[in-house]
């Protein structure tokens, strides 16, 4: 994959150290896009796909350290932190949180961009988390989902319901907790709302869905096709 092609998510609140990172990113060849508190960076990180995420530490809405919270268990794409703290107990608890790096400010953009490239060369190593059943496959990474050869495309609520599904295979899910884990904050999560997103997931999913995704009475959802993932 060429490095103009690298998608990077800038999660930063100080307008100028955050036009700083998007011209020096961009001038580096990459596509950038920029969230200027925590609570929108969360829900751009799990509404599409990128490759990298640069966050700050303190943020308005939620700090660093909350949303690298809301990210465990549902997000895979690596996370590096840029920010103006520089004690110990920082960057231990940015990486027990998931994060793979850690740069203090002030920082050089020219090493920036060369640990971003290191670490999207380690990321295009490693193989794409994908579960597939019939002829339905469901790449986690790059958040697409196909039947046969043809794309399928989904709603990024949609998909997150269905990875949410698929990464637990014969748990029964609440619908309370895929609305928890699956949609924002800022929009409905209702019980309602979850069963018309997997209606039109099924829908979209065709005959190859049939049995995979089943409805538990009184509880939610289960996913329980045989995987060849």
């Amino acid at each position: 994959m060429d490095k103009d092609t690298h998608h990077i998510l800038v999660i930063e609140d100080d307008a100028s150290v955050a036009a700083g990172l998007v011209t020096g990113l961009k001038t580096a060849g990459y596509r950038v896009d920029l969230a200027s508190d925590g609570a929108r960076g969360v829900e751009m990180a799990l509404a599409q796909s990128f490759d990298l995420i640069i966050l700050d530490l303190m943020l308005p809405e939620r700090d660093g350290f909350d949303v690298l919270e809301a990210w465990r268990d549902r997000l895979s794409t690596p996370v590096m932190v840029l920010s103006a703290r520089t004690d110990l107990e920082a960057r231990l608890k940015s990486f027990s949180l998931g994060a793979v790096d850690y740069l203090p400010k002030p920082f050089w953009m020219e090493e920036l961009v060369a640990r971003i490239r290191s670490r999207l060369r380690i990321r295009e190593d490693e193989p794409h988390r994908v579960i597939s059943w019939g002829t339905v496959k469901v790449d986690l990474d790059a958040r697409t989902v196909s039947v046969g050869d043809s794309d399928v495309e989904l709603t990024s609520h949609e998909f997150n319901i269905l990875a949410f599904l698929v990464e637990r295979p014969g748990r029964a899910v609440s619908r309370r907790q895929l609305a928890e884990n699956a949609l924002p904050e800022s929009g409905a999560r209702y019980d309602r709302t979850v069963d018309s997103h997997l209606s039109r997931i099924r829908s979209k999913l065709g005959t190859e869905c049939s049995g995979a995704i089943k409805t538990v009475w009184g509880v939610g959802y289960k996913f329980e096709a045989e995987s060849e993932s």
